[in-house]
């Protein structure tokens, strides 16, 4: 009987010693700092946010009101032919630099196997590779057993309108000269025939050998998916040379566009964007509203925080003067 006790003294001995382990490499006693909140740090930290943040969004908000746009849903406005024309005016002047987006709706470039489906060593050269499962249904052609190149759906669906601009004098016109370079910005060459398109890899650019293949630079922009499923996307720079060196004049102008690209399969539309820039970028808000409604609540906080610390806050001798018989009030 001894035994079976000393045996169970045992037992429990070491599960202690195991649970006293166990929790002194699980449960760290590292070093901390730990921030005491006081009336002395905490208002001043609102008062200094809302008075930094609301000038801040004002001035955000004022360079978004400088930036001037035209903005023209082409939906369906499409010809019989697929070739359209569309008028528009611009009232004032829209000084250099001037830039041209095509807008889309309802396309969720940001779903999962839509964002997969590419070939990244296909877009970097590598004409040795199959394509990846990620890329199926847009892997190869069904019939022929030929891969695309390249292949997934984000290329498949490259946006393919062409959109021109001419401006109305008197009763003719003049084109406006747009720059088809350094629209993709820093992006890389991570670019993807497939079944959707129009025209071969080599001959998206027919005016610019060197703009072609994996290096043109709408695909680059194309390939950037949007992370919301309305998105703008640059489509061409203004080429600011003759009458249009200081940007574009008032006047009656002109969109041509050849209306290739299907929407209504995904119930979403498409629009036509002219737009300047400020320092800030281009037209956007929402970020000077959330600026401006931050530094409002924190300064409306600070003063409510103020008045409760005035009215029925403790003074430095009170706090140091607490004892058991201190009434609570």
């Amino acid at each position: 009987m001894i035994e079976d006790v000393d045996k169970q003294l045992k037992t429990l001995t070491l599960s202690t010693l195991e649970v006293l382990q166990n929790a002194f490499k699980k449960q760290q006693k590292l070093p901390a700092w730990q921030p005491v909140l006081t009336t002395g740090t905490v208002l001043p930290t609102f008062f200094v946010i809302g008075i930094a943040f609301v000038p801040i969004g004002a001035a955000m908000m004022w360079f978004s009101h400088m930036v001037k746009e035209v903005d023209i849903d082409y939906t369906n406005c499409v010809g019989p032919d697929g070739d359209m024309c569309l008028e528009f005016d611009i009232d004032e002047v829209m000084e250099e630099p001037v830039f041209l987006y095509y807008g889309l709706t309802n396309f969720y470039q940001n779903h999962r196997r839509y964002v997969q489906s590419r070939s990244d060593k296909q877009l970097l050269g590598d004409l040795s590779i199959s394509p990846i499962k990620d890329c199926a249904p847009f892997d190869k052609d069904n019939d022929t057993k030929k891969p695309y190149f390249p292949c997934g759906a984000i290329a498949n669906s490259l946006f393919n309108d062409v959109i021109k601009i001419s401006k109305i004098e008197g009763n003719d016109e003049q084109n406006v000269p747009m720059l088809k370079k350094e629209i993709a910005g820093a992006l890389i060459d991570t670019l993807n025939l497939p079944k959707d398109w129009d025209k071969e890899l080599w001959e998206l650019d027919p005016d610019d050998p060197e703009n072609n293949g994996l290096q043109n630079e709408d695909l680059m922009v194309w390939m950037r998916t949007a992370a919301l499923p309305s998105f703008r996307k640059l489509y061409r720079r203004i080429n600011h040379t003759g009458i249009f060196e200081d940007g574009l004049p008032k006047g009656k102008y002109y969109f041509y566009i050849d209306y290739k690209y299907r929407v209504h399969q995904f119930a979403g539309t498409k629009s036509v964007v002219l737009s300047t820039r400020t320092l800030m970028g281009g037209k956007n808000n929402f970020l000077g509203i959330a600026y401006v409604i931050h530094g409002c609540v924190c300064f409306s906080v600070g003063v409510v925080f103020l008045f409760v610390h005035i009215n029925r806050g403790r003074r430095h001798h009170e706090v140091l003067n607490v004892s058991s018989r201190t009434p609570y009030n």
